[in-house]
C-alpha cells in the first residue's frame, strides 16, 4: 500500500522570495524619508477638534462597544421578574440602568 501524501505537510518546498530584500531602499524613497525627517513646518493646530469631554450627542456603540464581562449576580426574584416582564433583552436594560446610575454619580 502506498503512503498517502498530505497536502499541508509537503517537505522541501520553499516559498518564493522577492528578489529585492526589504532592507534595500530606492534613492527616491531615501530622499523622501530624509525630507520628512527634516521637515520644519508649522505646528499642527487642533482648535477645530472638539474636546471629548464636551461631547453631548454621542451614540454609544456606533464606533465603540464596551467590553462585556460575564458575572454572577444575585437579584431579588421580584426585581428580576419585573425586568423580564418588560420583554427581551432584560440584561441590556439592567446594564443601561446601572450605567445611568453610575454616570449620575460621576457628574
Amino acid at each position: 500500500m502506498a503512503k498517502k501524501s498530505s497536502g499541508s505537510s509537503q517537505r522541501g518546498k520553499q516559498q518564493k522570495r522577492s528578489r529585492t530584500p526589504t532592507s534595500e531602499v530606492s534613492a527616491d524613497m531615501r530622499r523622501e524619508l530624509e525630507d520628512l525627517a527634516n521637515q520644519t513646518g508649522e505646528p499642527v493646530v487642533d482648535e477645530d477638534v472638539p474636546d471629548i469631554a464636551q461631547w453631548n450627542g454621542f451614540v454609544r456603540g456606533k464606533f465603540y462597544r464596551p467590553v462585556k464581562k460575564p458575572v454572577t449576580i444575585r437579584i431579588d426574584a421580584d426585581v428580576l421578574a419585573w425586568f423580564k416582564s418588560r420583554g427581551r433583552k432584560y440584561q441590556t436594560r439592567i446594564n443601561q440602568i446601572l450605567r445611568k446610575h453610575m454616570l449620575d454619580r460621576l457628574g
